[in-house]
């Protein structure tokens, strides 16, 4: 059975401190939380240190990209290495932003997958349609070329060593949410394009809902079928929206399970 994850992807936002004590507020009441998991995904200069604040915890921590080579003259990369040395168990690779604003290609999302599965890392492998995509109903299609460029590249078990996180470009920072039978539809689609190649697999993967997730619509998209937890954006920022985030997956997995 599927276990939900919330992960929040913090962007570049907060300094040392206010990370702490974003950490440090979170955290007693995750700890009371049963069986969803929780990961925070941060910025590069933070990781180490927050991974001492994370020890023992229920929250694991996570980068938000990484190199897609292994080492050498590449400066200002950091390496799969490097990250799992800080003590990162997740990576967000093939985010909207990396993709649109840095110009990561299909290819170089590829190349990040492999490098964070190479390194023991679990990939968090984002995907998601623009709104003129949307419109011009070309949604799976798009998601299809997304995790094509990685199955083709490494196999479709791979993906039983990652996270696939759903997010319309339209709904990222935007304000504006997928409605939950949208998030349901692409998630279903998603699910179903791994079954047709190991149907086992498919079964077990996590697909996460991400773009505008806040308190007030959580429990309503993690009650779908095929929508196994979050990638939270703005909302992992603040402790009190979090933390009712989390809580909110508590809930789907406590109704899934009686």
């Amino acid at each position: 059975m599927r276990v939900k994850l919330v992960a929040g992807n913090w962007k570049m936002n907060g300094s040392l401190a206010s990370s702490q004590a974003l950490i440090k507020a979170v955290l007693p009441p995750l700890a009371a939380l049963g069986r969803a998991r929780y990961a925070v995904c941060a910025p590069f200069p933070q990781l180490t240190t927050l991974a001492q604040a994370l020890r023992g915890a229920n929250v694991a921590l996570g980068a938000q990209d990484l190199c897609p080579f292994e080492n050498g003259a590449y400066t200002g990369g950091v390496s799969g290495a490097m990250l799992a040395d800080c003590g990162c168990r997740y990576v967000i690779v093939g985010h909207s932003e990396r993709r649109s604003v840095f110009g990561d290609t299909d290819e170089t999302v590829a190349l990040k997958f492999g490098q964070a599965l190479r390194h023991g890392l679990t990939p968090i492998l984002c995907v998601g349609e623009l709104l003129t995509e949307r419109e011009a109903g070309v949604t799976e299609s798009v998601v299809a070329r997304q995790l094509d460029a990685v199955v083709q590249r490494w196999g479709w078990d791979t993906l039983g060593r990652s996270v696939v996180a759903y997010e319309p470009v339209w709904a990222i920072g935007t304000g504006k949410t997928a409605t939950p039978q949208q998030a349901q539809a692409a998630h279903a689609f998603i699910r179903g394009r791994v079954a047709a190649a190991i149907r086992g697999l498919a079964e077990g993967l996590l697909i996460l809902y991400g773009g505008s997730v806040k308190a007030s619509n959580a429990a309503q998209l993690f009650a779908m079928p095929d929508v196994d937890g979050g990638l939270i954006g703005a909302a992992s920022l603040v402790a009190d929206e979090f933390v009712a985030i989390c809580r909110a997956a508590q809930g789907a997995e406590e109704t899934v399970r009686i």
